[in-house]
């Protein structure tokens, strides 16, 4: 509890004797984490259920790996292939990046500005709930979607659901509607979210925290959270639209009535490349934190830092149609794509450079976040590469839907967010659960993992220059793809090794692990300012700050060289 009852009143803006009473009604009865609006336990469910999908969807590439391992495999079937990939597509995008991403901000962004709970807790609760439910109702499909002789069966179309595969002729069951349904609720969780987010930087920072001052990982949420304002709603509308042609006949993709199988591409890509963003953004935007700290130096360029994070919002609103250079469309829109494509790639390299020019002359200390981020760095940097070759037409043109793609996809969001997601955990656990993980596991964590990973997604380069094409569920043995299929499924497997050793060090820490203390890792931003976990009511007085490392200026007052405003 508080520790007086002044204090106590602060807890909710909106706390009177009968809410207090319903509260110890609620804990009472154990129901408090099902009843909570409480931002760090809905940040926790989050992530839980993020990882919990991640280690669905990881066991889902690990099928895949397995069928396409040798020539010629039967180990899964063409249909149960497809359901495959269309899944673990969908839960790596939809319900692992997207619920980590919102799980972070959730418990960090309230104690990052220096206030007691997001601006809407209802709403912040119900974001979490119908995602969830939206999860569950994309997995539903597999016992309560009939296919076409009435078995329950998955989504088969790809994760990009291009018409007209999800039109009835080709898609005759209910897997398609549990896929756009699905999708459809887990978008108005994310909206909810982003706009918590907005309100709370917005309205609810403390005394002295202009948004100058913000932390860099509160900056990125928040371009983050306009990103999904702006992105989300088009592929909620195309799903409505797939919906309204798979039931009434409304003909929107459908080319015999009318309408354009070309227009749902760009429909979801509009969502789609921001998306990526909206992904990678929050993996930016732990960097940004980590690096500074385990640098022991302030990050470079904070103003530049900020300006990049906003260009990049505007830029990646106009670069959708390089996934379809393909399809035919007018050589001034290539160009056009083309062009806005290659400008991306300047505030991305200007990031780059300031994580660079931050750990330039630092003390580095190699703890396991460090270790992490640095990976981020190694392996963003090859994603930023090929991503700038593939928005060359002609290039594009041979590789578009080659194993090269897939190999570009997975440097960005597994060589990038994940181990950005990787590094927060293990950064801020310490914060979450008063305990820190061991630093043993860690490492044998990170390197069994960046052998794995790169021997996975590495040679698939390889593999997409020699021609395989994406989505095939085998090969005959004269391709020359043999050997490199089998170095990226053993990879594989390192990266199974790996994910057990996480958790391992989750679980085990929860009951033996080292004490964390407040602030474990000497850091300067004000989460670290209250207990390791914080209390309810985050900080017993709200704080107030004098510039952007405030934990630091109170740590030492006579160390003012740092300081820039």
């Amino acid at each position: 509890m508080p520790p007086n009852e002044s204090d106590a009143a602060l807890s909710s803006p909106m706390e009177t004797p009968d809410s207090i009473q319903l509260e110890a009604v609620k804990r009472s009865k154990g129901l408090e984490w099902l009843m909570t609006v409480d931002h760090k336990r809905l940040g926790v469910m989050y992530i839980c259920s993020g990882l919990f999908f991640f280690v669905v969807a990881g066991i889902m590439a690990s099928l895949i790996r397995i069928q396409l391992a040798v020539p010629q495999n039967d180990f899964l079937p063409p249909d149960t292939f497809n359901r495959m990939f269309t899944m673990h597509g969908t839960s790596m995008v939809f319900l692992v990046g997207m619920p980590i991403i919102a799980g972070m901000a959730n418990f960090l962004v309230p104690l990052m500005v220096g206030t007691r709970d997001m601006a809407l807790p209802r709403l912040n609760a119900f974001g979490f709930w119908i995602f969830l439910f939206g999860g569950c109702l994309l997995y539903y499909s597999y016992i309560g979607g009939p296919g076409l002789y009435g078995a329950g069966s998955a989504p088969d179309v790809g994760w990009f659901a291009y018409a007209p595969l999800t039109s009835k002729a080709f898609s005759r069951g209910h897997t398609v509607d549990y896929w756009a349904l699905s999708l459809i609720l887990t978008g108005i969780g994310s909206l909810a979210t982003a706009a918590n987010i907005i309100v709370t930087v917005f309205c609810l920072r403390c005394k002295g925290m202009t948004m100058f001052r913000l932390p860099l990982f509160v900056w990125m949420m928040l371009v983050t959270a306009f990103l999904m304002v702006l992105a989300l709603p088009p592929l909620s509308a195309a799903q409505i639209m797939l919906l309204l042609d798979r039931f009434l006949g409304a003909g929107f993709f459908d080319t015999q009535e009318g309408g354009s199988a070309v227009i749902w591409q760009h429909f979801f890509w509009i969502f789609g490349h921001p998306e990526v963003y909206i992904l990678i953004m929050p993996g930016f935007a732990v960097a940004s934190e980590v690096i500074p700290v385990f640098s022991r130096k302030p990050i470079f360029g904070y103003p530049v830092m900020v300006a990049a994070s906003i260009m990049i919002t505007f830029i990646s609103l106009g670069v959708w149609a390089h996934h379809m250079f393909t399809v035919g469309m007018t050589s001034v829109a290539n160009v056009f794509f083309a062009t806005s494509t290659l400008l991306i790639a300047i505030p991305t390299g200007i990031k780059i450079f300031n994580w660079l020019g931050t750990m330039w002359g630092g003390k580095i200390r190699f703890a396991t976040p460090m270790l992490f981020c640095m990976g981020f760095l190694f392996q963003f940097l090859a994603s930023g590469l090929t991503g700038v070759m593939l928005a060359i037409v002609p290039f594009d043109w041979q590789l578009s839907d080659s194993y090269f793609v897939v190999a570009h996809f997975h440097y960005v969001l597994v060589g990038g967010l994940l181990f950005t997601i990787f590094a927060a955990i293990y950064y801020w656990y310490p914060k979450v659960t008063g305990r820190m993980l061991s630093e043993k596991i860690g490492k044998m964590h990170f390197w069994i993992f960046v052998l794995g990973f790169n021997m996975t997604f590495g040679v698939q380069h390889i593999l997409g220059i020699l021609g395989m094409p994406r989505r095939i569920y085998t090969y005959d043995t004269d391709r020359g793809w043999d050997l490199w299929n089998m170095i990226s499924s053993i990879g594989v497997i390192f990266q199974g090794i790996a994910i057990l050793l996480f958790i391992y060090n989750i679980l085990s820490s929860l009951r033996k692990g080292k004490e964390a203390g407040p602030d474990p890792w000497d850091a300067w931003t004000l989460e670290w300012a209250t207990s390791s976990p914080p209390p309810s009511y985050n900080f017993a007085k709200l704080p107030e700050v004098k510039s952007r490392r405030p934990l630091w200026d109170e740590k030492h007052p006579d160390d003012p060289d740092w300081r820039h405003e």
